[in-house]
């Protein structure tokens, strides 16, 4: 994979990320009304955009291995979450709020769409450089 290549992928997984932060910014006031035993959805949302945003930073100044895998980690967990909370219903998790949404909507579609995009490109920056 040539450098230019794996800046590419760099910049397609902090705009990932940089577009999921800005989605759950928007929307987080919006759900701070579900609340659970310790925080809101609309914290999860803030602390959510809070940690892509730093992973989008980071892997764009840190051309480190360690940083591709923490954009994975990231995106790909919001991404799960987004989709396991909108086909199944867990209820209140511990001290999570109830955050089953069985619906499909504009702005839960690009952030997750945004999430998988980000999580693929950096899953791509992880591949062995060959040697030689």
């Amino acid at each position: 994979m040539t450098p230019v290549f794996r800046t590419v992928l760099r910049i397609v997984a902090a705009a990932g990320l940089a577009v999921d932060a800005a989605v759950h910014l928007a929307l987080a006031t919006d759900y701070d009304a579900n609340t659970g035993s310790l925080v809101s959805e609309g914290v999860l949302f803030r602390i959510e955009a809070a940690v892509s945003i730093l992973a989008a930073l980071l892997v764009l100044v840190l051309r480190r291995r360690v940083t591709a895998l923490l954009v994975v980690a990231v995106a790909g967990s919001a991404a799960v979450v987004a989709l396991l909370y909108r086909y199944v219903d867990l209820g209140p998790v511990f001290w999570l709020p109830d955050m089953y949404e069985p619906i499909w909507f504009p702005a839960k579609i690009l952030a997750t769409a945004a999430e998988l995009v980000a999580a693929l490109a950096a899953g791509a920056l992880l591949r062995p450089r060959p040697s030689g």
